[in-house]
């Protein structure tokens, strides 16, 4: 979880890798007016964002019911959507920086439809997880694989 440019696409994808987990990444499941609104530079608000994270939830339970693990991206920014995502066996992963190295990597990338000039209403919107919510918070100003080795370490993982 966390901002838009913060790295869970790529600590995602390395993490699923290494552990020989599923991977989804989130913004693939967000519905075409969502992409195209976010093209527009116009931030999601809670009722665009809504069937988006009940379709990720959906990805959870699915692999939750098989017994399968996984790895999803999801901004999850505020509480209220992590409280749609939460189960016993999830945790939220909020990798985090500082803005101006997120909004650096975000200037630098291309293909993606979210636009730099949204980051400023993510961090608005931003929620950093409280003491009671499972997650870890990573350090996204490391290489990828540093952020993976602190998560496999800090949640005692190992390769299905």
């Amino acid at each position: 979880m966390g901002v838009s440019g913060s790295g869970k696409s790529t600590v995602a994808g390395l993490l699923a890798g290494r552990l020989g987990w599923d991977f989804e990444e989130g913004d693939s499941l967000h519905p075409a007016s969502n992409v195209a609104k976010m093209e527009r530079g116009v931030p999601l608000d809670d009722d665009d964002r809504r069937p988006w994270l009940l379709t990720v939830a959906s990805w959870i339970d699915e692999h939750l019911d098989r017994g399968d693990s996984g790895v999803i991206t999801c901004s999850a920014l505020k509480r209220s959507y992590r409280d749609l995502l939460r189960r016993d066996d999830v945790v939220f992963v909020h990798l985090a920086g500082p803005d101006e190295l997120i909004g650096d990597r975000m200037s630098k990338r291309s293909g993606h439809f979210m636009p730099p000039s949204l980051l400023a209403s993510q961090l608005a919107t931003l929620e950093p997880p409280a003491a009671d919510e499972r997650h870890l918070t990573i350090d996204a100003g490391r290489s990828p694989e540093a952020e993976v080795d602190e998560v496999v370490e800090r949640l005692g993982l190992a390769r299905d």
